[in-house]
């Protein structure tokens, strides 16, 4: 594999995140292409990669609720409660005077759907470098995502500055995606489902 790094060590993933660079390894989901949330050009770079529809938002991944406060975002008691269960991305609605700053994310839809993952890996990184992550899965638009770093490698090459080899990852559904309002609209239902969703909110 010319020019192509992979690593088995999560953490080492920190460094090249924090100077902008793009890694693939393993989300709380499937296999994502990993990129500071907070840089511009290294989430356009994502787009390029995957051929991404300019107008599709990314969810952004976060280790916490205080990491909120980057974009403007106050979230209701009943938003907090799902977040903090991980893996459920909440769609929260941006204030007016951040929509532009953060318009690379949102894409025009003047919200982003924000996650707190369900692994300790990530999480650990994304305290490391005290930064958000976005992760959209690691595949082209359109193809099938990769299962193992073999199929991402052949995906991307050495466009990716660094590959995390967690084996296969296979058969896991994506986060389910929710927005509150007067009520819950489930945009997306994936491994956690909306009589659950209603669970959490009443418990």
């Amino acid at each position: 594999m010319t020019d192509i790094k992979v690593s088995k060590n999560i953490e080492e993933a920190a460094e090249y995140l924090k100077k902008g660079r793009i890694v693939i390894a393993p989300t709380d989901t499937l296999y994502g292409i990993l990129a500071d949330a907070l840089n511009k050009d290294a989430v356009e770079k994502v787009y390029r990669l995957k051929g991404r529809t300019p107008t599709k938002p990314v969810i952004v991944l976060i280790p916490q609720l205080e990491f909120l406060d980057l974009f403007c975002v106050k979230p209701s008691e009943r938003e907090k409660k799902l977040l903090i269960h991980r893996g459920i991305t909440v769609v929260i609605d941006l204030q007016d005077d951040c929509k532009e700053r953060f318009f690379y994310l949102h894409r025009g839809k003047g919200s982003l759907g924000f996650r707190i993952p369900d692994s300790d890996q990530l999480i650990k990184v994304m305290e490391r470098i005290e930064r958000p992550l976005i992760a959209p899965s690691a595949n082209p638009e359109g193809k099938k995502p990769a299962e193992d770093i073999d199929q991402a490698v052949s995906y991307f090459g050495s466009k990716v500055d660094l590959y995390i080899d967690g084996g296969t990852v296979k058969g896991k559904e994506p986060s389910t995606v929710v927005k509150i309002d007067n009520g819950i609209t489930v945009i997306r239902e994936g491994s956690i489902k909306k009589d659950e969703i209603k669970r959490l909110l009443e418990g």
